[in-house]
This record gives structure tokens, C-alpha cells and sequence, in this order.
């Protein structure tokens, strides 16, 4: 039976002495001691490649150590995939949920040990399953909604539940709020404390120091493959874990001076969109003045994705008219916005920021590979684009030993720099940022922040696309709220504005006049 041989006595789980090296000699955890005990909130925070997500792997055996011993309830164990964690109460729910669209909430809950005799399913015991088990941790579902139907806050309900059909006593959470509203957070951390209280262990990885000082009872911060200390939370502040992570000191603060809007970039009016797939858009009116930046705010789903595409020349709207500098662009390719001076950081950065295979250095001049100085009369001069690599890879702090190394071997944090280096680096008038610090860690999260107030300040007009309220805030100075892929508010200034309030907004709870969300417009049109 699973859960049977724990010792009352021992760590609920642990890491002792654990390497793990791989075949290419990457040393992703170095002799990594690490206890936390039964009914703790643990968060484990570092930057990217620091060895935290491996770590976690090796706690639910999707990686094996190369040395060290892993200790599940208090004993040695040998992990051969996830199934053997799951079977000694090991539950993980990733940043990319493992749920089947189609089913409901209460067929992906009892998937593979589901209720039911003589190898029959019974469909009204799994959603009594469900509505008992969420009941009692605290979180609220519709057992017999789909998924593709519910929101993203439901669907990681229904993964924690997964993993308490299958008597987890450590759940591992990865990422958990990085696409949640601030209601639906405080939701998260109301059960997480609950599930705590009645004695599950609960490992937090998150890069939001905010809420993990919120949440956690220890932090244990990591730093190139091994574990640099554990504090107690009450002890520490976001900038002491943020200067632990990094190895020095590393303030937060985004340094902003007010905006000097110096005209209309972008101009979009009457924008409709229908959607074969995804989210349709409703009428769109906004604009986007050179040296300000515009946030757009959303829960992940309504329109933000297919709003920066067409914006980007990947989708074409049905009706309406978007302008950037004077040029109207919404019949034009690609290759027609980046002329315009459209600039675009993907929120994908691996599927559609980058080619993978690729060097850092052609990265890097993919979009200018054709003109002087790179090129001359059709010919690509390799000594200007490794000139061009190098300038580059200083100028935006790129970890990486040579300009020829693949994207694909970089951290993501690394990786988005390289995005993030093309695209400014290429003086757009216009910059669409879209989840552009995702998964990115404090330092890389501060730099990112730094270049993208310095093209606001050197007259670029940035429309910035995030899940990250805190983000949100602290880089606005205008903000665009959208449900249903519709605009549902709009602040002129952000100035006390606070994400609770934001989320009201975003969940449908509270919704301002359409007068107000149009008025400012033409005023904004006159005063450029």
C-alpha cells in the first residue's frame, strides 16, 4: 500500500550529497543536502540553471541522481520515473498542466485509478470523488465541467486534486501563480495553507519573492547547482533572497521616471477579430504614444495572445484599422510591420522567438541579415555578424562562451535576451513585449525591466502583454484591461492603482462604462 513504510520521525523528503551530472558533463546539482519536514510550506528559489527544477525532477523521478542518496518519508528511495513517486505520495503539478481538454474535471481527477468494478467506470463516483476531495482541501470545482471550458485557476485545482486522489503527502508546486489573478492566488495559498495545516508538505518553486515570503514557511535558495542556505521566511526580505540567488546585492526596484509621451505610435480602432481557434476579439480602441508604456492586462485566454499577433503581422484582423506611424499595417505580412518599425518579443520564446538550433549570432541578425553593415551586395560578411554577436552579448549581459554556441543551450533567461537584444537593438518604433519575463529569473527580470524603460525613454512606444500584475504595475504608466477579448477597463494612470482591484476587473466581477474606456482618446490624438 503507498505511504505505508514512512517513518514518523524522518523528513518527508530529502536530498543527501545528490549530484546530478549529465551525459554532456553539465553539472546541474552539486552535493545538494536539503530536509524539510512534514507539514511545511517550502519554497526553493534560485535563478535559471541554478539546479532547483532539476532538484524537483529528481523528488519525482523524472531524473535520476548520478550520486546521493533521495529520502521520501524519511527512508532511502530509488525513484526508476514518476510513477514510482507517485506510489510513495509524491504528487507535482507542472507549469504546463498534465490534463486531458476533453474530459471533465472529474475524468482527469480519477484518471488511471478511477472508481468503479469489474474493470467498469463509474461516472457518478468519480464526481463524488472530486466534489469530496475538493471540498475538503478547499478548492472549488465543477466536477463535471470540461476543461477546455474552465478557467486556468480551475484547471490547477483539478491537478492538486489529481494528486490528492493519489494520496500525495508532498506535493511539488512549479510555477503555480505564474498565470493566476490576485483572487485567484489568494485562493491557492488559502487551500495550500490547509493542506499544510493537515500535514502535507508542500515544495513552492517560484522567481515572485513577493509571494513566496507570502506563502512559505522556510525558503531554501539555490545558486549554480547547489544550495546556498535555507532562512526562515519571517527573516528575510525580498531583497536578501534576491541578492542569496544572485551572489551580490540586487535591489528590485524599478526605476521609472514619469513618461513624456511624445505623439501616437500605435492607433487602433474598431479592431475585430474572429478566431477559427482561440479567443475572438470585440471591438478594439486604443493608443499607444511614443515614449510611454501601455500595459494590457488579462486572465491568460482572452484575447492578449491573438491581440499581439495581429499587432505583429502573424494574424490579420477581420474589421477595423491599425496604424503604426502613420503606416496602416493590418493587411501587411511580417516582413511589412518589421518595416514599419514594428519590433515583437513573443510570448513563446522557444516555438516563435528563436531558432533553437541556431547560433546565438544568427539569432541575433536574422532580421537585418540582408544590410550593410552585415551584408554587401547579397553577401553576409561573418566577421561583421560575430562583431555585431559580440557588441551585443556584452551590451545585454548574454551568459555564454562564444557567439556560436546554439540557443538551445542557454538558460531561458539568457534566451530571452537574445530576443530581447534583436528586437531593441533594431530601434522600433513600436515594441510589442508580450509575457516577456516569463519564467525569467530576479536578475534577468531586472535587466529586461531596465531596457524596456530605457527604449520607453529613448521614444519607443511599448505595448507590454503580461499575466504579472506586479510587472504590470511597476511598468505602465497607462493600462488596458481585456475579458473576453473585449476591453473592460482602462486607467490613464496607475498611480495607487492596485492588482486586487485589477482583478476585479479581470474576472468580470466590476466593469467600467464604455465612455470611459474610449474618452482621453482623441485627446491624446490632439496633444501629439
Amino acid at each position: 500500500m503507498m505511504n505505508e513504510s514512512w517513518r514518523k520521525d524522518g523528513p518527508a523528503v530529502a536530498a543527501r550529497a545528490v549530484t546530478k551530472t549529465y551525459a554532456n558533463g553539465v553539472r546541474a546539482v552539486r552535493g545538494v543536502h536539503l530536509e524539510v519536514p512534514p507539514g511545511e510550506i517550502r519554497a526553493v528559489v534560485g535563478e535559471n540553471g541554478a539546479g532547483k527544477s532539476t532538484l524537483m525532477k529528481l523528488f519525482y523521478g523524472l531524473e535520476q541522481p548520478s550520486s546521493g542518496e533521495i529520502l521520501i518519508g524519511g527512508q532511502p528511495r530509488t525513484l526508476r520515473g514518476p510513477a514510482s513517486a507517485i506510489a510513495l505520495g509524491v504528487g507535482m503539478v507542472h507549469q504546463n498542466f498534465m490534463l486531458v481538454p476533453s474530459f471533465t474535471i472529474a475524468q482527469n481527477v480519477v484518471l488511471g485509478v478511477e472508481p468503479g468494478r469489474r474493470g467498469l467506470v463509474d461516472p457518478k463516483a468519480a464526481v463524488e470523488t472530486t466534489a469530496r476531495l475538493a471540498a475538503g482541501a478547499g478548492l472549488a470545482v465543477d466536477p463535471r465541467a470540461r476543461v477546455d471550458e474552465v478557467s486556468v485557476g480551475m484547471r490547477q485545482r483539478a491537478e492538486i486534486l489529481k494528486a490528492l486522489h493519489r494520496r500525495a503527502k508532498v506535493l511539488i508546486l512549479d510555477e503555480p501563480t505564474a498565470v493566476l489573478t490576485p483572487q485567484e492566488t489568494e485562493d491557492l495559498f488559502a487551500a495550500v495553507r490547509r493542506l499544510r495545516d493537515g500535514g502535507m508538505t508542500v515544495l513552492f518553486i517560484s522567481h515572485k519573492l513577493r509571494e513566496v515570503r507570502e506563502i512559505s514557511d522556510r525558503v531554501s535558495v539555490m545558486r549554480a547547482g547547489s544550495l546556498v542556505g535555507t532562512v526562515t521566511t519571517a527573516d528575510a526580505t525580498e531583497r536578501s533572497l534576491a541578492s542569496m540567488m544572485v551572489g551580490r546585492d540586487l535591489s528590485l526596484d524599478v526605476d521609472r521616471a514619469p513618461a513624456r509621451p511624445t505623439g501616437v505610435t500605435l492607433r487602433v480602432r474598431g479592431l475585430r477579430y474572429e478566431a477559427p481557434v482561440g479567443r475572438s476579439l470585440h471591438g478594439l480602441d486604443f493608443d499607444v504614444a511614443g515614449g510611454e508604456i501601455v500595459g494590457v492586462a488579462g486572465i491568460e485566454g482572452n484575447g492578449q495572445s491573438e491581440l499581439a499577433e495581429i499587432l505583429a503581422g502573424l494574424r490579420r484582423p477581420t474589421a477595423g484599422t491599425v496604424h503604426v506611424g502613420g503606416i496602416d499595417t493590418a493587411g501587411l505580412d511580417v516582413a511589412g510591420h518589421r518595416r514599419a518599425g514594428v519590433g515583437y518579443v513573443p510570448e513563446d520564446r522557444l516555438r516563435n522567438g528563436a531558432a533553437l538550433d541556431g547560433s546565438i549570432a544568427d539569432n541575433l541578425v536574422v532580421d537585418r541579415h540582408d544590410r550593410p553593415p552585415l551584408a554587401r551586395r547579397g553577401t553576409l560578411h561573418p566577421g561583421a555578424v560575430r562583431a555585431h554577436a559580440e557588441r551585443l552579448i556584452e551590451e545585454y549581459a548574454i551568459r555564454t562562451p562564444d557567439p556560436s554556441v546554439p540557443v538551445r543551450a542557454l538558460s531561458g533567461g539568457n534566451v530571452q535576451k537574445v530576443i530581447v537584444a534583436r528586437e531593441l537593438s533594431a530601434g522600433p518604433r513600436l515594441l510589442i513585449a508580450s509575457q516577456v519575463t516569463r519564467g525569467v529569473d530576479v536578475g534577468a527580470m531586472r535587466f529586461v525591466y531596465e531596457q524596456l524603460v530605457a527604449a520607453r525613454d529613448a521614444g519607443a512606444a511599448v505595448l507590454l502583454i503580461s499575466a504579472d500584475l506586479t510587472e504590470l504595475l511597476a511598468l505602465s504608466d497607462r493600462l488596458l484591461v481585456l475579458k473576453d477579448g473585449r476591453p473592460v477597463a482602462r486607467f490613464d494612470d496607475t498611480t495607487g492603482l492596485t492588482e486586487k482591484r485589477v482583478g476585479l476587473y479581470m474576472l468580470g466581477v466590476e466593469q467600467h462604462e464604455q465612455d470611459h474606456l474610449t474618452a482621453g482618446l482623441e485627446d491624446l490624438g490632439e496633444a501629439s
